[in-house]
């Protein structure tokens, strides 16, 4: 199920590398941004921009403390994600992301219906602006509300869970620059910086952090640190080769409540528990279609490569743009 895209890169390598001796202008680069690294431009004032993902993601192996790989059960997760943004004013940029998912283990039923996510807000100020000549990138800072919409405890069936019950605050600095090919084509790319920082959640009965029915206490998801430095090529105006390489580290999660005990007593059973922390190594290969310079398509794969004491996933991603 994993698509490859070096044949594909190579062709186009092979086609554009003689091609034009005159540097390609800005304006007839058309790009639709790698699968995961957000921009760090913003809208101009009173324009929107609307870019939904669809993904299934696949487990396919477990990394231990050590960084081995372990074997363990697929299962189907699939999710839709999309941004949606607006310039409220020159350099400043809202918006919402709305998350959907349903899942489809294979030891366990499947999700009761689509499941409602958790819901991000967001807002972006850009700071300076990329000039060509100029070393100074395009940077923004970016901040991130994550409200806890979807459903993470009293589940019926664990299938149902698809939010994490956290407040989570996601401070960002983007960084966006262009540079110019011998062959005169436009290499973009994009360095960004992020550090989550979640709340308490209160848990009941069976929840997406392990507990069962009966528990009663809470859980403090720890907080996590991102970096992504992307790479996206202008092969032509239309074709757009991209790359993401992406590092995650994240601090243990804890978990503390009780249980009831058995039948006649009226005693209640302590948990305490630490998931420990962990990192993760994400590439992020992908190929874009722009028809033009406002509506494009990009289809790749999320890879999680490399890790400690995460899941590795597969999850082939495809992605429509608009800017209007």
């Amino acid at each position: 199920m994993r698509p490859t895209y070096a044949g594909a890169l190579c062709l186009l390598l092979a086609v554009t590398g003689s091609a034009r001796a005159a540097p390609e202008s800005m304006e007839e680069a058309w790009w639709t941004g790698p699968l995961l690294a957000a921009t760090a431009s913003t809208l101009p004032q009173g324009h929107g921009y609307f870019e939904p993902y669809l993904f299934d993601l696949i487990p396919y192996a477990h990394f231990d403390n050590h960084g081995h790989a372990h074997s363990v059960s697929h299962s189907n997760q699939f999710g839709s994600q999309s941004y949606l943004n607006y310039g409220l004013a020159d350099g400043l940029t809202i918006g919402l992301i709305p998350r959907f998912g349903y899942l489809r283990p294979v030891d366990a039923p499947s999700s009761d219906g689509v499941q409602v996510g958790d819901l991000t807000v967001q807002a972006q100020y850009r700071l300076s602006h990329f000039q060509p000549g100029n070393w100074l990138p395009t940077l923004s800072f970016n901040l991130q509300q994550v409200l806890p919409t979807g459903r993470y405890d009293h589940l019926d069936r664990l299938s149902d869970g698809f939010g994490s019950g956290a407040y989570v605050t996601t401070p960002s600095i983007y960084s966006q620059a262009y540079f110019w090919m011998p062959n005169g084509r436009i290499l973009r790319t994009r360095l960004n910086f992020s550090y989550s920082i979640a709340s308490h959640v209160t848990l009941d009965d069976q929840s997406v952090y392990g507990t069962s029915a009966g528990f009663r206490g809470h859980a403090t998801p720890g907080n996590s640190t991102f970096a992504d430095l992307a790479f996206e090529y202008s092969a032509t105006s239309h074709w757009v080769p991209a790359l993401d390489v992406w590092y995650e580290r994240d601090s243990s999660t804890g978990i503390t409540g009780r249980y009831p005990s058995s039948a006649g007593s009226l005693a209640s059973v302590a948990l305490v528990s630490r998931s420990g922390p962990g990192w993760e190594l994400i590439l992020a290969p992908a190929l874009e279609y722009n028809w033009n310079a406002r509506i494009g398509l990009i289809i790749g794969t999320r890879m999680i490569v490399a890790g400690s004491n995460e899941t590795a996933t597969l999850a082939p991603v495809i992605a429509f743009s608009y800017f209007h």
